[in-house]
């Protein structure tokens, strides 16, 4: 979505890659960093994460968006993952950069199994 609607390939990538060297403005770095440490840590947010959104202009209704959808993506990311999903073919005709900035968990491919090469 992003790269169709709002950004290059290029520049999604670099978001991917390192959001706060990306370009982007404050209120989009601070909604990625919140996003972020919904993810990966979200038992350790505070007001203070909330706070920073509050002054950047966001309502509570919208601070609580990006928690769902963070907390959403997280989910079907593993559930994705646990199940072995392959990506669709327009998702494999992604620039080459961006589709490996975009690989996260399991890596695509056949599954291994009795006499494959270790991956």
């Amino acid at each position: 979505m992003l790269r169709s609607k709002f950004y290059s390939a290029e520049q999604v990538e670099a978001i991917v890659r390192d959001y706060h060297n990306a370009g982007l403005d404050p209120v989009d770095v601070a909604i990625m960093d919140l996003a972020h440490k919904v993810a990966l840590h979200a038992y350790k947010i505070t007001p203070k994460d909330v706070e920073r959104l509050r002054q950047h202009g966001l309502t509570d209704t919208e601070i609580l968006d990006v928690v769902l959808a963070a907390a959403a993506r997280c989910f079907f990311s593993k559930t994705l993952d646990a199940v072995g999903a392959e990506p669709d073919e327009a998702y494999l005709q992604l620039e080459e950069g961006l589709l490996d900035a975009l690989v996260v968990g399991r890596p695509f491919g056949p599954p291994a199994g009795p006499g494959s090469p270790p991956a």
